[in-house]
């Protein structure tokens, strides 16, 4: 089956734009045919949604080619492992970021300022403490 680029777009809920842009950066290839229409076929379909389940697990598109590209099962679980750490990186952010927000919603002062929690966790930053240790900074 062959599908034009609208249907292939649409199947996916994306706008044709973003398949072109795929294409631009390597990770698709649909074949040409006269007047130079893009078709695309059943493994098109099956790269899209590997496209998609690798930006759900946060790669970005040059790091998808690479991936997509790794000669070998070592260069990609290489990558793999990679941008497992970077997951970790941001979910190690992410639960900081959380641990503030619920402290803000827990004080029972006023104005945040007023707080002698936060005005410790401000002096650990101006010192240079990293945020992770600020945070629990007494």
């Amino acid at each position: 089956m062959e599908y034009p680029i609208g249907e292939l777009a649409a199947r996916f809920g994306l706008p044709t734009h973003v398949l072109r842009h795929w294409e631009d950066v390597g990770l698709l290839s649909p074949a040409r045919r006269a007047g130079g229409r893009r078709v695309y076929g059943p493994a098109h379909v099956t790269r899209v949604a590997e496209i998609l389940l690798g930006k759900d697990a946060g790669f970005s598109l040059e790091q998808l080619r690479e991936l997509f590209a790794a000669p070998d099962r070592d260069r990609r679980r290489e990558v793999l492992r990679d941008q497992l750490a970077q997951v970790r990186a941001r979910m190690a952010r992410l639960a900081l970021s959380q641990k503030l927000l619920e402290h803000g919603l827990r004080c029972q002062h006023s104005d945040y300022q007023s707080c002698p929690r936060f005005q410790s966790m401000v002096l650990a930053r101006l010192d240079g403490v990293d945020l992770a240790v600020a945070i629990d900074h007494d």
